[in-house]
C-alpha cells in the first residue's frame, strides 16, 4: 500500500494558503487529471481522487485544523474521515456529487470529445452534537448512545419519493444527463458552460406520481438511536466526525454526517495539561521532614506507592511516567505522565503540647533554612511571574 502524501503537497500549496488558493489549486489539478481527459488512465484517475481527498479536508476549516494538528491520525480520521475518503469505497460519482460545484456545475462536457453527463445524488445535511466527558471516559474511550430526531428514508416509498409501484421518468429538459449546456458568444469565440438542470436538480429523472407520505422527497421526520464511539485521548474542542449517520438524503441520496463536539468535565483530583495529569499532594510536615511512603491515586482508580525523600521542600514535583492520558488514536509518543506537585500542610491551630514542641525547635539552624534552599524558593518565585 502506497504511503499517503501530505495534502498540501498534493495540491501544491503552502500551509498558509488561503481557502481561495486551495480551491484554485484543486480545480487546476482536477481538470488536468479528469477522467474525460484521460480515458482509461488509472494513474490519472488515482491522482484525481487524491486531489479530491486533499480538497475535502483542506477546504473545511474544522477538518483542516484537525489535520494540521494531528495529520492523518486526526480524531475523526479512523471513522471515515481523512483515511476513508478517496479510497476504494469512494467512487468517481461520489466525488463529482460532492465537488462538482467547484467547476460551476456537475460534469465536464467538452473533454475528450463530447463529454459525459453525471447525475447528481442529493446529500443529507449534517447534525451537530455536544458531549461532556469525564477524564475517566477520555482515558478509556467510550461509546455514547443518542436518540436523535432527524430525516429518515420514507418507509412507504423506500426513499425513492415515488408512489409505491410507480417509476421515475427521464427528465425532458436534460434527457437524463442531469446537466444542461449553455452556448454563448464571446470575444474568444463560442463558449460552452454546463450547469445543473433546473427541472430535475441534477438527478436526470423526475417523479410524476409523488409519494403521498413524503410528498416526493423520499424522506420524513423520524427518530433513530445512534451509537457513537469516542476514541480515548480526545480533548476539549475536538470534533469527532461520524459519517453517514446524519440526515438522510432526498430521493435515496447520501446521508449526512454527525459532528460530535467534545467538552470535558472538571475532575475533583486531577487537572489536565495536554496528555499529562497534574495532582496536588498535600504532605504533613513530619513526612516532608522525615520522609516516608505515600499513596498517589491514578485515573484508572488504583493507587501507586511513592517514596518521599526526607527534607522534601514545598513546590517539588514528581513525574510518574506513562500514568497520564493516552494520545488520541496513537498520535504522539505514547501516554502522558502523572505530575505530582508537592505542598506541605501547616496546621492552623496547635495544642499546648504541640506548640511547646515547636518552640523548642524555633531557634534551631535546621529549621531556619539554608541559603541554597532560600535561593531555590526565590528562583521558583521569579519563574512564576516570568
Amino acid at each position: 500500500m502506497a504511503q499517503k502524501r501530505d495534502y498540501y503537497e498534493v495540491l501544491g500549496v503552502s500551509k498558509q494558503a488561503s481557502e481561495d488558493d486551495i480551491k484554485k489549486a484543486y480545480r487546476k489539478i482536477a481538470i488536468k487529471y479528469h477522467p474525460d481527459r484521460n480515458p482509461g488512465d488509472k494513474e490519472a484517475e488515482e491522482k484525481f481522487k487524491e486531489a479530491a481527498e486533499a480538497y475535502n479536508v483542506l477546504h473545511d476549516p474544522q477538518k483542516r485544523q484537525q489535520y494540521d494538528q494531528f495529520g492523518f491520525d486526526a480524531p475523526f480520521g479512523g471513522q471515515g474521515g481523512f483515511g476513508g475518503f478517496g479510497g476504494a469505497s469512494m467512487n468517481m460519482d461520489d466525488i463529482f456529487s460532492m465537488f462538482g460545484d467547484i467547476f460551476g456545475g456537475h460534469g465536464f462536457g467538452g473533454f475528450g470529445g463530447g463529454g459525459r453527463g453525471r447525475t447528481q445524488q442529493h446529500r443529507g445535511s449534517d447534525l451537530r452534537l455536544k458531549v461532556r466527558l469525564t477524564l475517566e471516559e477520555i482515558n478509556q474511550g467510550v461509546t455514547k448512545k443518542f436518540k436523535l430526531r432527524k430525516d429518515v428514508p420514507c418507509a412507504h416509498c423506500h426513499g425513492t419519493g415515488a408512489e409505491d409501484g410507480s417509476s421515475k421518468e427521464t427528465c425532458p429538459t436534460c434527457h437524463g444527463s442531469g446537466v444542461i449546456t449553455h452556448t454563448t458568444q464571446s470575444i474568444f469565440g463560442m463558449m460552452q458552460t454546463q450547469g445543473v438542470c433546473p427541472t430535475c436538480r441534477g438527478e436526470g429523472q423526475i417523479i410524476k406520481n409523488k409519494c403521498h407520505e413524503c410528498g416526493g422527497t423520499g424522506v420524513v421526520k423520524g427518530e433513530e438511536v445512534v451509537e457513537i464511539n469516542i476514541p480515548a485521548g480526545v480533548a476539549e474542542g475536538m470534533v469527532v466526525n461520524v459519517p453517514g449517520k446524519g440526515n438522510a438524503g432526498q430521493h435515496g441520496g447520501i446521508a449526512g454526517d454527525i459532528q460530535v463536539f467534545i467538552e470535558e468535565e472538571d475532575h475533583n483530583l486531577f487537572v489536565r495539561d495536554g496528555n499529562d495529569l497534574v495532582y496536588n499532594l498535600l504532605l504533613d510536615f513530619p513526612t516532608a521532614a522525615l520522609g516516608g511512603d505515600v499513596e498517589i491515586p491514578t485515573i484508572e482508580g488504583s493507587k501507586l506507592k511513592v517514596k518521599i525523600d526526607n527534607g522534601t521542600q514545598p513546590g517539588k514535583t514528581l513525574r510518574l511516567r506513562g500514568k497520564g492520558l493516552p494520545a488520541v488514536q496513537g498520535y504522539g509518543s505514547g501516554r502522558g505522565d502523572l505530575v505530582v506537585n508537592i505542598s506541605v500542610y501547616v496546621p492552623k491551630t496547635l495544642s499546648r503540647e504541640e506548640r511547646k514542641a515547636l518552640e523548642e525547635f524555633r531557634n534551631s539552624d535546621n529549621f531556619k533554612g539554608d541559603k541554597e534552599t532560600k535561593d531555590s524558593i526565590f528562583q521558583r518565585f521569579k519563574n512564576y511571574f516570568s
